[in-house]
């Protein structure tokens, strides 16, 4: 009797530790983060692999294939006090950079550019490869705009900065050069000591 009483015991213990181990019916999964540590303190993006599923696919195969270690921020377009944006990637690094991918625009994904969006810059819909963007302060005109002619689909956003944002705005707010291009472009956008990011990693999504 007794014996039969402590493996029953047993048994509600391991079926409650099981229960606690799983993901309650119903409840989405946590979406994949990840850290990059640059020369001005670590961030960590949280990619919408959800709403999102290209475009933040594409960025984790950069990450996944260390692709983004050694990429520098070579774009800071700084409009106003905490208005802007910056930007980062290969750079055209032909051993970095992916094939093209297909265009998300925020009216198929519902991800707005507000403050610490990350989205992919791109020039024709369809091009965008790993040149990504990080928004400062709320930026609706990255946003798609059906009622506007032309290329109205925007950027493609894809995820968020969730923590470390004062590396990103060491980033922002450092200074400029006046006269720097990048071959003839971003005038006045090119920072005169870029931070590079040494590692991007994923690391443990945020708990539910």
């Amino acid at each position: 009797m007794v014996r039969t009483i402590v493996a029953l015991a047993l048994t509600l213990t391991a079926g409650s530790a099981l229960a606690q181990q799983a993901a309650p019916a119903g409840v989405p999964a946590p979406l994949p983060r990840v850290a990059l540590d640059t020369t001005a303190g670590r961030f960590v993006i949280e990619a919408d692999i959800v709403h999102a599923p290209i475009s933040a696919g594409n960025f984790l195969k950069y990450v996944d294939g260390k692709r983004l270690d050694g990429v520098t921020f070579y774009r800071a377009v700084k409009v106003g006090d905490h208005f802007g944006f910056v930007q980062f990637g290969p750079d055209g690094d032909p051993k970095r950079i992916l094939p093209p991918i297909k265009h998300e625009p925020t009216t198929q994904t519902g991800i707005r550019h507000t403050d610490f969006t990350v989205s992919i810059a791109r020039l024709a819909p369809g091009s965008a490869r790993g040149e990504f963007t990080i928004s400062i302060g709320d930026q609706p005109s990255f946003d798609a705009d059906p009622s506007k002619p032309g290329d109205n689909l925007g950027y493609a956003a894809f995820g968020h900065v969730v923590d470390g944002k004062d590396a990103i705005l060491t980033v922002f707010n450092a200074p400029v050069s006046p006269t720097a291009t990048m071959r003839g472009a971003f005038e006045g956008e090119v920072p005169v000591n870029r931070v590079t990011i040494l590692r991007a990693r994923r690391i443990p999504p945020a708990s539910r």
